[in-house]
């Protein structure tokens, strides 16, 4: 399996308290050079997932996900709070051009407003189906030059017959997933043999400095804390996860989208906007102003920009897994080897010639 790291800013250009610009063009990106800070400790709340023996989790209330989304979507500005998605969204398509082949038939997973598809063209995907549990979502899907078939259906149930696809991608939809591992399983199954899945999801760093200053202002203010931030699947899991699910040639790779916003009020809202809020059984349904007051004062202090913006860090694992076929590379049986890796270091010598 191999990895990667890569980094990216994103600024949000307007100032704090007027309303948000309309256009995607309010969001610019800024040189990759540009990292985040480092100030401040980071919290280790994540989902575990692999762990051998460990039953089904029920984390997330799915009925309220569906709400949440439901509601995003109906928002007459809601297109403003689709930046993140824009972006992955993007990124999964490229590592789609990146495999030389026309995929007949693929599957979009948590599709949403068809983030993915319409980066994609029909000389790469020739016919798409795009899931969602939110049916105001699906409704909203933009344009693509891809026939495109809408489908209402939770990502942790997928209605498809096994060998049915040649792609499935999914892009910013299974971190919300209860049994992660099933849910590759089904993807796994749906795929055809020598089929490819490519995702995005949101990994264990993510909105690292708002839970931490949340969890710091209510230790001060309310004597405890409890989670505000949904956990997340730890890369060191995902490996593992997609290897236990059948897949083969893995891929994981890590990217930091940071976004900058005037203050922690603008994050939660724009979190809202995405239908990112949490959704977890045990999640506190209020908090109180002098907590939110707290927060942002420790936000700006810990994590805070000298112009006065504070960054909100989304860690995004990318995975690749081909579903195993007989054509596909297989690694040398043991001992075929012909060359000793002893004999590299002989190459560029000077070889000893005799003359008569």
């Amino acid at each position: 399996m191999s990895t990667g790291v890569s980094r990216t800013v994103l600024h949000r250009l307007r100032a704090a308290g007027s309303a948000p610009a309309a256009s995607a063009g309010s969001w610019s990106r800024l040189p990759s050079s540009c990292c985040r800070l480092p100030a401040g400790p980071r919290c280790e709340a994540r989902r575990g997932l692999s762990v051998p023996g460990r039953g089904t989790m029920n984390v997330f209330n799915r009925e309220m996900k569906k709400r949440q989304k439901n509601w995003a979507a109906s928002l007459q500005d809601g297109h403003q709070y689709d930046y993140l998605r824009d972006e992955v969204g993007s990124r999964v398509a490229d590592r789609v051009y990146d495999i030389t082949r026309t995929f007949p038939l693929a599957l979009d997973i948590g599709a949403g407003k068809s983030h993915v598809a319409e980066h994609l063209s029909k000389d790469v995907v020739e016919r798409l189906f795009l899931t969602d549990v939110s049916e105001k979502t699906l409704k909203q899907s933009r344009q693509s030059e891809i026939p495109t078939h809408c489908v209402l259906a939770d990502e942790e149930f997928l209605p498809f017959k096994e060998n049915t696809f040649d792609l499935v991608v999914s892009s910013l939809s299974l971190h919300w997933i209860n049994d992660l591992p099933g849910a590759l399983r089904q993807i796994h199954q749906v795929l055809k043999p020598d089929g490819v899945f490519i995702g995005a999801m949101v990994g264990g760093e993510t909105l690292y400095e708002l839970r931490c200053s949340l969890q710091l202002a209510e230790t001060e203010r309310e004597g405890g804390f409890s989670p505000h931030v949904s956990p997340y699947t730890a890369v060191t899991d995902l490996g593992n996860l997609l290897g236990q699910a059948g897949f083969s040639m893995l891929t994981v790779d890590i990217d930091d989208v940071q976004v900058h916003y005037p203050g922690i009020t603008e994050v939660m809202t724009d979190l809202q906007g995405m239908g990112e809020s949490n959704c977890a059984w045990n999640r506190r349904s209020l908090l109180h102003r002098d907590t939110i007051l707290a927060a942002a004062a420790i936000y700006k202090e810990m994590y805070g920009n000298e112009d006065g913006s504070v960054p909100a860090t989304f860690e995004i694992l990318y995975m690749i897994g081909w579903k195993p076929h007989e054509s596909q590379a297989k690694p040398a049986k043991r001992g075929s080897a012909t060359v000793s890796f002893g004999d590299l270091s002989k190459i560029g010598q000077p070889t000893n010639t005799k003359t008569t």
